[in-house]
């Protein structure tokens, strides 16, 4: 497993700026914390900081489950993270409220990752709006969930290369 801080320059794909909000600010953190009505974890913003979203590295790019999703047997895709932001076509941290709304998910959550109906989110239901939220996947189409780390630094330190799986979707 590799540290935490050895991840965040070397989380990012620097090849594309698809996603990428523009830098992040201590402005923009405490309106985003006020907008969602969470404290966002300090490793999440310290990933921003490097770059604010876009999408993620391949050798960093899925997380290992369990028990099988709907996506895979044994994985779940990581493929970017949502910055903070307004830029233009692309969803951020700030679109959660609506996404959340919008796909049925539990409140409260905040989407890190996905592209509907697949999502992965801080997850704040046990912890409250002002602890450290775990990770969780949420599928909206079976309307399932499944546990990924108890925060985002183990999340992060836990992402592998898809390539180590072989994506069979699970009947």
């Amino acid at each position: 497993m590799t540290r935490f801080e050895d991840l965040q320059r070397s989380l990012w794909d620097t090849g594309t700026d698809f996603g990428v909000q523009p830098p992040m600010t201590d402005q923009v953190i405490l309106e985003a914390e006020r907008l969602l009505n969470v404290t966002l974890p300090s490793s999440l913003l310290d990933l921003l900081r490097q770059q604010n979203g876009g999408h993620v590295t391949s050798s960093r790019s899925a997380f290992p489950t369990s028990r099988p999703t709907s996506w895979s047997a044994d994985h779940v895709p990581f493929e970017s993270v949502l910055g903070i932001g307004h830029r233009e076509r692309t969803i951020s941290l700030l679109d959660s409220p609506y996404l959340v709304e919008e796909w049925n998910l539990p409140a409260p959550v905040v989407l890190v990752s996905g592209d509907g109906p697949c999502w992965v989110g801080l997850d704040y239901r046990a912890g409250g709006r002002h602890g450290e939220p775990s990770v969780t996947w949420f599928d909206a189409d079976d309307n399932s969930e499944l546990a990924l780390a108890p925060d985002f630094q183990s999340f992060v330190e836990g992402l592998t290369s898809a390539s180590r799986f072989e994506r069979v979707k699970s009947e």
